[in-house]
């Protein structure tokens, strides 16, 4: 069967070969018949990634019969599932179990193989992204085999492939390392820009998880702390009525006409930021970890994201606050601004270092590309590293600097890949 396949976000598009396996046996055989053919093979889950580290020209795979909980033990905690898993679908199912991930992004939407791939992540000084929650991988070769990697068995393929682009096999299984669940207990305020940076330290250290939305033109921030409590805790969620008025209705309804108003009206923007800064509230529920981490997005937009070390973030929103003042651009979106320890996963946005997350977005119908290239070049200067889903315009020969391990990620490629069977132009362009 062939299709027109287009990612979330409307960013990339392609004429496919489309096959649905629901077994891993079926889709060892679906890689080993396509490479035999000389056609290159890339999965997809939920489209989620912005750039086209997706795309392909030749079968697309995908995986969403391959999906669900393979086997789980709750006294380890240990959870193995099959790729085409939906975050949100596995969050419910851990919570039957008594489970919890450790930490997760703030989109459920995404397959577990393609949130891991790309580096997805949340946010928390002492945690890592989803893919440090990984204890095992089995991929499928380019000639249809497969391969089991942990931390003892292929140990550089396992620490090539947590976060591995998509570029080295198809993942079949994940095996995750779940714990206890839990509950997060949510304080959302509103704030300063200025109280919030001189305070930092202490708010990332002291929450479980802290946050901040810098609205662009204005010094006001909306700040999120979550900390955990017991499952076991009365769960106070947001009322119905509220959760449609602020994350339904004003996130995005009247989001979604703000932007368009905007779009015509660019000038209006600093206007609207302000308004909406100074509209912000604090609320305050508790509710199943997973419910609290995720939000529903439905306004389209563009995004890039740069990792930076954590001590720099407070100048690198100095410097676009510079640029957009001597600019004269104007943004609508906040500066969504997050944290994450160090890990050790080759291509990791947080190897080696404790890293501050600083996300830049644009409504999908304004031109995103001289704001993304100003965002992109300050945090280059810092040794920013480019999340792998969003968009950016770095190349092999820029983040081969950025990654103590790239090269022994592309001799791992080449190990396992060597005819790039699972390749596409966008990996050529950040690999090589």
């Amino acid at each position: 069967m062939t299709s027109t396949w287009t990612n979330w976000a409307g960013t990339v598009s392609a004429e496919v070969t489309v096959a649905e396996p629901a077994t891993v046996t079926r889709l060892q055989q679906v890689v080993a018949d396509a490479a035999g053919r000389g056609r290159r093979v890339k999965p997809i889950g939920a489209g989620h990634s912005f750039t086209a580290i997706g795309a392909t020209d030749g079968v697309q795979l995908r995986l969403d019969r391959l999906a669900g909980v393979v086997h789980a033990d709750r006294g380890t905690g240990r959870v193995t599932v099959h790729a085409g898993t939906r975050l949100h679908a596995l969050n419910e199912s851990l919570w039957q179990l008594g489970l919890s991930l450790t930490n997760l992004g703030d989109i459920d939407a995404q397959s577990i193989a393609g949130a891991i791939s790309t580096g997805t992540h949340g946010t928390g000084a002492k945690l890592g992204g989803l893919a440090t929650q990984v204890r095992g991988l089995d991929l499928v070769l380019a000639d249809g085999s497969l391969l089991h990697c942990d931390d003892r068995e292929n140990g550089d393929v396992f620490a090539a492939a947590r976060v591995g682009l998509g570029a080295l096999g198809v993942i079949a299984t994940v095996t995750l390392q779940c714990e206890p669940a839990f509950a997060l207990a949510a304080t959302e305020a509103p704030a300063s820009l200025d109280e919030t940076l001189a305070e930092l330290d202490d708010l990332v250290a002291g929450n479980d998880h802290f946050e901040f939305y810098w609205f662009p033109h204005t010094r006001r921030v909306l700040t999120k702390s979550n900390n955990r409590v017991l499952a076991e805790t009365e769960l106070r969620p947001v009322p119905r009525w509220r959760a449609w008025l602020d994350d339904d209705f004003l996130s995005n309804t009247v989001f979604e006409g703000v932007n368009r108003l905007t779009t015509r009206r660019p000038g209006l923007i600093p206007h609207a930021n302000g308004v909406a800064a100074r509209a912000l509230t604090a609320r305050g529920y508790i509710d199943r970890s997973y419910r609290v981490f995720a939000s529903t997005r439905r306004v389209r937009f563009r995004e890039m994201e740069y990792a930076v070390p954590r001590a720099a973030v407070p100048q690198v929103l100095a410097e676009i606050e510079a640029w957009l003042a001597r600019s004269g651009e104007q943004v609508g979106f906040p500066v969504e601004v997050r944290f994450a320890a160090a890990d050790d996963i080759w291509l990791s946005t947080a190897h080696g270092r404790d890293s501050g997350y600083i996300a830049v977005h644009q409504f999908h119908r304004r031109e995103h590309e001289r704001y993304f290239r100003a965002v992109e070049a300050i945090a280059a200067d810092v040794g920013g590293r480019p999340h792998w889903g969003k968009l950016h315009d770095r190349d092999a020969a820029s983040l081969r600097d950025a990654y103590e391990h790239f090269d022994d990620f592309v001799a791992v490629r080449d190990r396992l890949d060597p005819d790039r069977v699972f390749g596409n132009d966008h990996l050529t362009r950040v690999l090589g």
